[in-house]
């Protein structure tokens, strides 16, 4: 009698838990170390949504000298000298950024130094910190208390703000007769004016 229940102890032990349900092994939570190769690759290589998203980095420590362009966001710590296209993307100048170059982005953030003409499509944000010296073209700018810029700055509308415009303006300049005065004259009684 207790040697049947020591056999089945046993073999509970040496045997793989099992789903009931499915009827195959579980899978146990991996101890710490196994499975991180997974783990890492799935944040090293995002999928779907999140490859856009991405955000390219230059470290503090690189000296680009040329042009940048891409489809990705970019964030700059380091020296740069040339020309960054990123029209559809994202510009961030990081607060320890040497920026000797001509800018195009969507939006651009400044928290380190720009000498440079920039355009942002969709809007510029210098910081408190940050130091531009150079014209801006975009459709909304937002400058910090403590912020430097020396330059010029023309405000665009946005393809939004222009559709709503005209929208408006559509309406309000169909003018009617009556309301302009220019209305037919009366020639039988020989006044003019307006019917």
């Amino acid at each position: 009698m207790w040697n049947k229940k020591k056999s089945v102890a046993q073999q509970a032990a040496n045997s793989v838990p099992t789903n009931l349900q499915t009827n195959q092994p579980t899978k146990l939570a991996p101890s710490f170390g196994e499975g991180t190769t997974k783990r890492n690759k799935d944040v090293m290589h995002p999928t779907g949504a999140m490859v856009e998203r991405a955000t390219s980095r230059l470290g503090s420590n690189l000296h680009v000298k040329g042009e940048i362009s891409g489809n990705e966001d970019l964030h700059i710590d380091g020296t740069l000298e040339g020309l960054v296209q990123i029209a559809e993307r994202k510009l961030t100048v990081g607060a320890t950024a040497k920026l000797t170059a001509d800018i195009t982005a969507r939006e651009v953030i400044v928290y380190g130094s720009v000498k440079g003409n920039v355009r942002g499509k969709g809007k510029i944000e210098i910081k408190k910190d940050g130091s531009v010296n150079g014209d801006l073209t975009t459709a909304q700018i937002i400058i910090e208390d403590g912020a430097y810029f020396k330059g010029s700055i023309e405000i665009e509308k946005s393809a939004e703000k222009e559709a709503d415009t005209n929208v408006f303006s559509g309406k309000a300049s169909t003018p009617t007769s009556l309301t302009t005065g220019t209305g037919p004259k009366n020639t039988e009684s020989g006044q003019g004016g307006a019917l």
